[in-house]
């Protein structure tokens, strides 16, 4: 009965979804206010149901209801209870499940607190969040059902991939996907507002905190699985410039350009076509990067030969998406009018700058990534484009983003002077030219990116702060500290990155119970090798003493997992983190003679790439609780003012 509720209460949703969109176009178009006025509740309706829908989709996988085919593929009785929540996402279904629950609850959210939008505005965004939410709705109900009973009932299910038995990648997906909805509901603002020709600073203060908080949850996102491929693969790095990382990668990348300009538009009514046009690339990335991902084509591009139902449905959806999208901005760009004008040296130039660089990267990695599927399926020849493409065509560029964010806050709006610019920057550009010199002096086998971005990040770090030099910290806006927070959470991890890639030392043995290993100031010895048994999976667990520099000898453990009902081995590194690197070591297969394979990474202050990560998400949550304050305070002075008239 619970699957069958979760159909129903599905199949509900999706006809509020249809009726949504109804009410709004026709709304709009004969300007009936019966219409306008009953919109509201259909979407709160809609996002209830949706989110029971998903609600009971848990409950299935919680008690292990086996006569569901979606939990037989990917859950199993005995499987921790973490494993079970997280299999309900973990899977193609219900991560498309996940992704319409969460547009239906961002669509009842914005029904029920948005206020400053005009009506028609308002409305016509509605209509294109049912729009899009429709589209999922029939590609779940079509060909990729989450509740799809299976008969005969199986004993047990087979398990949730191993790979994704891991605590930080039972919540790292969820985390992108809200990023990716949120840019979703941005696009319908845009959508709105081009069609209702309300381009301006109104709709750009109401699109602004789902730009932002979407940024937020893709770079928790991004930096959660950067770490979780880092010390779950066993692989020893933390980027790999992988398709499936790119496809997250690439939605950030429009969104960091999309929060500066629609920043300008809100504050200044500047960028109005720029936003706009971002909004369009940014819902692009994002559609891209989940159907993608979760179709299979970036493990195989002939996954669709192998369902060819599932896989028209995804190309039917990306071409009415995204080439909807780009028509529609085509024929309504010429109706957004020009905001406020800017001078060159400004600070609006310099976030030109930076949407520039960011949208030329961004196109560097779109090629990069889908290049290769293009060609494998037009030719069936396999071509691979990996780090030292990504690196030498986006490292440069990179480079010089990071220099003009750096000068970005120091610069004026709207007209600033040259020279009294290199005045206020002079001191970063000191510290910078220092850090290079000592960097030259000190060290040795360090390339030119990494010697740069070094450098350059002790200069980021000083400029960083800037924005609060010679102001009263009290009175300081909230967002104001959460952009130096993010811009200084960047030199953090550019320092993370920089010495991983340049001072990682790396040993390879093969060694006995017994045997000591040698890595820089570290002495390991490897005491013995032993089976240990886990709630799913069984382990050959080696015990390995540690010691640093002379000091306190630590005991570390690194596995080899085998998970019996997937038959799929998995290697579970050894993590020991000290203030100035960690020590990363996993064991390989044995030999005959008693001999195993054990690899010791020494990675000097990797750990600031995840730190920095965090410091860039907290300076956004910061700078989102300002800009909810500040709005709330200014609707609350604004009815004060009209009670009193």
């Amino acid at each position: 009965m619970i699957a069958e509720a979760g159909l129903i209460a599905l199949w509900l949703a999706a006809g509020l979804a249809l009726l949504q969109f109804a009410l709004g176009v026709i709304g709009v178009r004969f300007g009936r206010e019966d219409y306008f006025t009953a919109i509201r509740p259909v979407a709160v309706a809609q996002g209830v149901l949706v989110s029971l829908s998903f609600l009971l989709l848990i409950w299935l996988f919680l008690r292990s209801d086996m006569s569901v085919a979606l939990v037989v593929k990917n859950s199993a009785s005995v499987k921790p209870l973490l494993y079970k929540f997280a299999g309900t996402w973990g899977n193609h279904e219900g991560s498309m499940l996940l992704w319409v629950t969460v547009m239906g609850v961002a669509g009842a959210i914005i029904a029920i607190f948005e206020r400053s939008l005009k009506r028609n505005t308002l409305v016509t965004t509605l209509a294109a969040q049912a729009f899009i939410s429709l589209g999922f709705y029939a590609f779940l109900l079509v060909s990729s059902n989450p509740f799809e009973r299976m008969f005969p009932v199986p004993a047990d299910g087979q398990g949730l991939n191993p790979l994704l038995q891991d605590p930080g990648l039972a919540f790292h997906p969820p985390t992108l996907y809200f990023g990716y909805v949120g840019l979703s509901v941005a696009f319908s603002f845009a959508v709105g507002a081009l069609i209702t020709k309300d381009v301006g600073p109104a709709f750009a203060r109401a699109m602004r905190p789902w730009v932002l908080g979407a940024w937020i949850f893709l770079t928790l996102g991004i930096t959660a699985g950067s770490y979780w491929a880092y010390y779950e693969l066993g692989w020893g790095g933390w980027w790999f410039w992988d398709p499936v990382e790119n496809a997250s990668l690439m939605p950030w990348l429009a969104a960091t350009a999309l929060l500066h300009s629609v920043t300008v538009l809100a504050t200044r009514d500047g960028l109005r076509a720029w936003t706009v046009m971002l909004a369009v690339v940014a819902f692009s990335m994002s559609m891209i990067g989940t159907f993608l991902v979760r179709s299979g084509i970036l493990t195989s591009v002939h996954a669709f030969a192998v369902d060819p139902e599932r896989g028209s449905f995804i190309l039917a959806l990306l071409a009415i998406y995204i080439g909807g999208a780009m028509a529609l901005y085509a024929l309504r760009v010429g109706t957004v009018r020009e905001g406020a004008r800017f001078e060159p040296v400004s600070r609006e130039g310099a976030l030109v700058a930076n949407n520039l660089l960011l949208s030329a990267i961004l196109g560097i990695v779109f090629v990069g990534t889908l290049y290769p599927l293009v060609v494998e399926a037009f030719t069936d020849e396999k071509l691979s484009v990996g780090p030292p493409y990504f690196n030498l065509a986006t490292g440069p560029l990179t480079l010089i983003l990071i220099i003009i964010m750096a000068a970005g806050p120091l610069l004026r709006w709207r007209r600033d002077n040259a020279k009294a610019l290199l005045s206020r920057i002079s001191f970063p550009i000191v510290i910078t030219a220092g850090a290079l010199f000592l960097l030259v002096l000190l060290t040795t086998g360090m390339s030119a990116l990494s010697l740069l971005g070094m450098a350059l990040a002790a200069g980021v770090a000083v400029a960083s702060f800037a924005p609060l030099w010679k102001r009263n910290l009290r009175r300081t806006p909230l967002h104001t500290y959460g952009m130096v927070i993010a811009h200084f959470g960047i030199a953090v991890a550019l320092v993370g990155m920089a010495s991983e890639s340049s001072f990682t030392e790396e040993k390879l043995v093969a060694a006995q119970p017994g045997d000591e290993i040698a890595l820089n100031k570290w002495k390991l010895k490897f005491e013995a090798i032993e089976p240990v048994a886990g709630p799913n999976w069984t382990a050959l667990e080696s015990r390995i003493t540690a010691q640093y520099d002379g000091g306190k000898t630590v005991e570390i453990s690194p596995q080899n997992r085998m998970f019996a009902a997937a038959q799929t081995q998995t290697s579970e590194a050894a993590l020991l983190t000290r203030w100035n690197g960690q020590l990363y070591v996993v064991l390989g297969e044995g030999d005959a003679q008693g001999r195993w394979q054990i690899r010791v990474w020494w990675k000097p202050f990797v750990t600031l790439i995840w730190y920095g990560g965090i410091l860039v998400s907290l300076g956004g949550l910061l700078a989102l609780i300002g800009r909810l304050r500040r709005h709330y305070l200014q609707q609350k002075q604004k009815i004060y003012a009209e009670l009193a008239v």
